[in-house]
């Protein structure tokens, strides 16, 4: 299997316009990265330079042990499954799998056996005398990607994938491409706009913005230890609740103050949060780390605030109550056994150990 490094790769189109910025990644051998970001941070762009689908303005990708800069697609050794699918409409399902195969001069017989492998790993084998106007979205997808297993390729690229999917066969096929990876061991590059497919899928996520890794890290240490706020904000759903205030220490204690409201910062956070004493700070609290004191046995005043229900959303599972207190408003996910009504006041309880801190002017993670 092939390992892939992007080394300081940058594209700029017509008009100075910068898509991608001066990106540096090392794929492992038989990895399953993840690219993730939101619509237009440049994702699509940098797989299509890895396929040799877009040129490079400046660096270097090398696939193995090649230099592919001025590879051809074709001699990359690469197979790529796109978000439209890219079916051919005239031909059956076997015809669209052996199509590849057939331009580099396979023989009938290794065709047909390579194709029908791929279509029992998929499930599809009753499907190859139909056309793709007789599948499913999801039976589609499965030929695009049974049309990448026959090539055998050193590195499989996915491009948004699933986006054309419903929501339940999107989580159907997250696990099939999640099993498809064990089972064939093959460098696999994954582009998504979705944070959950990319926590549910990767072995590690890039985060891009803007053309710009902002993090590369394996799931929870993204999720648990993101680097910067748009990491943070972008990474878990709902997503983490933002509060603005003020560093203060108190009688020897140290607080965060958000003007209608106090609370105590843990002592292992102290040392990274001395020097902003008395300035404003960015605080953020995943809504799961939010607790109804009702449920909680012994809650610490200094981590309670009283706040207003102004929505309540049941999923079933779980709660999502919108609250506000003080200037900001924020989000819990509890317990469903917790039933509040819209305009009751609770007694919310910030866990404080799983608090983060971020410099209002970087927006790097201080603690």
């Amino acid at each position: 299997m092939a390992q892939v490094s992007v080394r300081g790769v940058s594209k700029v189109y017509t008009g100075g316009v910068m898509a991608v910025k001066d990106v540096s990644l090392a794929v492992e051998s038989r990895e399953f990265l993840v690219i993730v970001g939101p619509s237009g941070c440049g994702k699509s762009t940098l797989l299509r330079m890895i396929a040799g689908l877009e040129e490079i303005t400046t660096g270097e990708i090398w696939i193995g042990n090649k230099l592919a800069n001025l590879l051809p697609p074709k001699d990359r050794d690469i197979a790529m499954v796109f978000q439209n699918y890219a079916l051919y409409p005239h031909m059956t399902v076997f015809d669209n799998m052996a199509f590849g195969l057939r331009l580099r001069g396979y023989g009938r017989r290794e065709i047909g056996s390579r194709v029908r492998d791929a279509a029992q790993i998929l499930g599809i084998e009753p499907l190859l005398e139909r056309k793709p106007k007789e599948l499913s979205g999801g039976e589609r997808q499965r030929v695009a990607v049974g049309r990448a297993i026959v090539r055998k390729p050193l590195v499989f690229l996915f491009d948004e994938p699933l986006s054309n999917l419903d929501a339940k066969m999107r989580v159907q096929m997250r696990t099939e491409i999640r099993k498809l990876h064990l089972r064939l061991q093959t460098t696999m590059i994954y582009v998504t706009h979705d944070q959950t497919e990319a926590m549910t899928m990767g072995d590690r996520i890039v985060v891009l913005n803007k053309g710009l890794v902002q993090q590369a890290a394996e799931p929870l240490t993204i999720y648990e230890h993101p680097v910067n706020r748009f990491v943070a904000s972008f990474i878990g759903s709902p997503p983490m609740n933002f509060l603005q205030g003020t560093i203060q220490r108190v009688n020897g204690q140290w607080y965060f103050n958000e003007g209608a409201f106090k609370l105590r910062i843990v002592d292992d956070m102290v040392a990274a949060l001395a020097p902003y004493d008395g300035q404003e700070t960015i605080f953020g609290i995943r809504p799961e780390d939010l607790y109804d004191k009702l449920f909680i046995a012994e809650a610490p005043a200094e981590s309670t605030v009283t706040s207003t229900v102004e929505v309540v959303e049941p999923m079933g599972a779980e709660v999502y109550l919108h609250l506000k207190s003080g200037r900001h408003p924020f989000i819990a996910r509890v317990n469903p056994q917790a039933r509040p009504e819209v305009n009751q006041d609770l007694d919310i309880v910030f866990d404080m150990g799983k608090a983060h801190f971020f410099d209002p002017k970087t927006e790097h993670a201080i603690v």
